[in-house]
């Protein structure tokens, strides 16, 4: 703890399992799907959905799925790179600054890194999701949890939340560098796949209640960001880096991956995309997922591996996945300012 500081910071990524083992991985899961922003239906419906069918059938699936990225030495890639960005944004920022990092589920939790923070009686906290990206169910989760948490304090240090950063100038150019190491222009096409959301959360951010978003969102989302459409500002993140790199709107591809059940989800669905790819008579993909700041064993397992293999399943050759922010440099300049 560093008694000098006068302003906190606390940086929340998603989560991980601690161990890629069945257990570990199911209260993960069960921690995540539980949220009732995440799995926005009535808490009984929820329960069952949850505990009763779709915890104990992808619990073990997705438990030796974690092993087989999972690293001996450094553990799941996403706690590595958090706890990376946390250590150095606090070696940019100085002793004026206690930096800490959350998980939205699981360890270190939300609880634990505020409960170290309060008797700091710190002048200011900055909370930084570490989501580009606004949603309800990974920011909104989030600065809703640690409102809750803080209701106990008797000091209130002044609070402020990062809402969305989808479009910052420096993060872009981060993403861009990394897609530079590759041969950009011997890749037939380029896709941002962002994980998916349920199409009713969409309409939900409308505090008129009157928006009713198509499977592919308002015609709008793809040319204007707005403020709480994650949509739109999935959009707006793929105009930016593709800029950066000079590709055209007809060089790239919006899509969405990672949908669960039967209910409408955000389309273009990755999967689909694919399919259309292989028709173009398209062999070689670069894949970005924009929708994290650090890599993770669901979206390089699920790109790497299962999205590779159906892609070379319909004739394709190559998808190549750039990799994310981790500890680059610039992105952590854009959490330097961010936090201050």
């Amino acid at each position: 703890m560093n008694k000098s500081a006068t302003k906190g910071v606390l940086l929340v990524q998603l989560g991980t399992p601690d161990n890629p083992t069945t257990a570990d991985v199911r209260r993960y899961l069960t921690e995540f799907l539980m949220d009732p922003r995440v799995m926005d239906i009535p808490y009984l419906g929820r329960t069952l959905l949850v505990k009763g069918a779709i915890v104990p059938k992808r619990a073990p699936l997705s438990a030796a799925t974690y092993r087989t990225i999972w690293d001996d030495e450094t553990g799941s890639p996403l706690l590595y790179y958090s706890q990376l960005q946390r250590d150095l944004l606090q070696r940019e920022l100085g002793d004026e600054y206690h930096v800490e990092l959350a998980m939205r589920y699981q360890s270190p939790s939300i609880a634990s890194a505020l409960k170290r923070m309060e008797p700091m009686q710190l002048e200011s906290i900055r909370v930084i999701p570490l989501f580009p990206q606004y949603a309800s169910a990974t920011t909104g989760s989030v600065i809703d949890k640690v409102m809750e948490i803080m209701r106990g304090w008797q000091y209130f240090p002044q609070v402020t939340f990062v809402s969305n950063y989808c479009d910052d100038e420096e993060m872009c150019e981060a993403y861009a560098d990394h897609a530079r190491q590759y041969p950009i222009e011997e890749y037939d096409h380029v896709l941002f796949s962002y994980h998916g959301l349920p199409v009713r959360q969409l309409s939900k951010v409308d505090p008129t209640g009157t928006l009713n978003c198509p499977d592919t969102g308002c015609e709008s989302c793809r040319e204007q960001k707005k403020a709480h459409c994650y949509l739109s500002q999935c959009y707006a993140t793929s105009r930016a880096i593709s800029a950066k790199l000079g590709i055209s709107k007809e060089q790239y591809s919006v899509c969405f991956q990672s949908r669960l059940g039967k209910t409408p989800w955000i389309q273009p669905y990755t999967s689909d995309t694919l399919h259309q790819m292989a028709e173009r008579g398209f062999k070689r993909l670069l894949v970005f997922s924009p929708a994290f700041v650090a890599d993770c064993i669901e979206t390089l397992d699920e790109i790497r591996v299962e999205y590779a293999n159906e892609f070379k399943s319909l004739g394709g050759e190559e998808i190549t996945m750039v990799e994310s922010l981790n500890d680059d440099p610039k992105w952590i300049n854009v959490l330097k300012r961010l936090a201050q």
